[in-house]
């Protein structure tokens, strides 16, 4: 498929193929550059289903849900906290947008405003960008951190982790993303 933009499957037609990098990452190698390059183009993903929306984000997929993608971007920027700096980190930081008495925050609170976008994009940038410099710092895939569901967990388990957890609510984005505006792919 490589070098044509003519859509021959439905999840072409988001981006075009020959503009599409995120997945031109290492296929062989180093376990490090191949997790972190996987992970990130998953992050990039999320930012794609994303793309140009604005307060509409914060739509809902059917009703009882408060599944949004609005809610996914909030869910991550906890989710990136959660193992980067409390698990791994061992610092003292509460989620942003959920809690013990509100454990659905960060899906509940994903309200249609621009100030809640921009401020949930804010986390989740800074989130990821720690969790980069984390893993960058890191001397190798075997540091270990304290959880209090897991227990010992490595960066190499968080690393797995993250793609998992990127993978599955990027399978929700793109169901979210078509019922906003109608946009499909990959």
């Amino acid at each position: 498929m490589t070098g044509t933009t003519d859509p021959t499957r439905r999840g072409e037609l988001f981006v075009g193929v020959d503009a599409d990098r995120r997945f031109e990452g290492p296929t062989t190698g180093g376990e490090l550059a191949i997790l972190t390059d996987i992970l990130a183009a998953q992050r990039t993903t999320l930012e794609l289903k994303c793309a140009g929306l604005g307060p509409e984000l914060a739509r809902r997929s059917v009703e009882p849900s408060t599944l949004s993608l609005l809610g996914i971007v909030r869910h991550l920027a906890d989710v990136e906290r959660r193992w980067f700096r409390r698990g791994l980190g061992g610092q003292d930081a509460p989620a942003l947008f959920s809690s013990r008495a509100c454990p659905d925050g960060d899906f509940e609170g994903a309200a249609p405003d621009t100030a809640i976008v921009e401020q949930a994009w804010q986390a989740w940038r800074t989130e990821v960008a720690f969790a980069e410099r984390f893993t960058v710092e890191a001397p190798d895939l075997d540091v270990e951190g304290e959880d209090d569901w897991r227990g010992t967990v490595s960066l190499r388990w968080v690393l797995v982790h993250m793609v998992e957890e990127y993978a599955r609510h990027n399978g929700h984005a793109d169901l979210l993303r078509e019922r906003i505006d109608g946009a499909i792919g990959v």
